[in-house]
């Protein structure tokens, strides 16, 4: 995998006072290893634009303005919630004799025949997590999806890289062709239509005698003097 130059500066302020350093057009950061203790350092945004601001992983020569210069990974940026600029970001040293786990982009290329044929490609896994030594860190992993059918998938399974291990579960799908959702339409009711052309009628609360010719419905006619 290719190997990335980052040039920065070691900081001594911390926590609040990070923040001067934005206003400033520097962007904190950390680097740690589990042998050394942490080094804060700042870095401009330029620098660390190929590192942030891609699809492929990357080893980083990080050199100090000490003199020192560090073999390291990027682990982790923070970026504004409002103006999505990077806030913060951490490098991980590694030792080229020791395996580090990484997370490595996925890139498909080609067009699946299932989607010529009227299908929905289905990205799944953008990211696979791979075990290995840093010299053997895959810049990301390519996926030819060109021959994939409907209803076919690639699994995690599938992928294969010399002198690493993959440690996503296998049998998980990366991306798959699905046939298109048919969504159906139903066909209206007429039971309603009916029901509004037809005369509404009273509620029958109770049914009686019919009275009888000259008695008035709620009782006897009155007798004649």
């Amino acid at each position: 995998m290719s190997e990335v130059v980052l040039n920065a500066e070691i900081r001594k302020e911390t926590g609040k006072k990070a923040k001067r350093l934005r206003y400033n057009g520097k962007i904190p950061g950390v680097y740690y290893a589990h042998d050394e203790g942490n080094i804060n350092i700042t870095a401009t945004p330029l620098a660390l634009k190929p590192l942030i601001y891609t699809s492929d992983t990357h080893l980083i020569s990080l050199k100090l303005d000490n003199g020192e210069t560090k073999t390291c990974v990027l682990r982790d940026v923070q970026f504004d919630p409002v103006t999505d600029r990077p806030i913060h970001f951490d490098l991980q040293g590694v030792k080229e004799n020791e395996e580090l786990t990484v997370q490595v982009p996925v890139i498909l290329k080609g067009t699946p025949q299932g989607v010529k044929d009227g299908g929905t490609l289905q990205f799944i896994i953008h990211k696979v997590r791979v075990a290995c030594l840093p010299k053997y860190i895959p810049e990301h992993i390519e996926l030819d999806v060109s021959a994939l059918k409907m209803n076919e998938s690639i699994h995690v399974r599938d992928i294969v890289l010399e002198n690493v291990r993959i440690l996503d579960n296998e049998a998980a799908a990366v991306v798959a062709v699905v046939p298109p959702t048919v969504i159906k339409e139903e066909a209206p009711s007429a039971a309603p239509e009916a029901a509004a052309a037809a005369p509404a009628e009273p509620e029958v609360i109770a049914k009686g005698k019919k009275p009888a010719e000259g008695e008035e419905q709620g009782g006897a006619a009155p007798a004649k003097k």
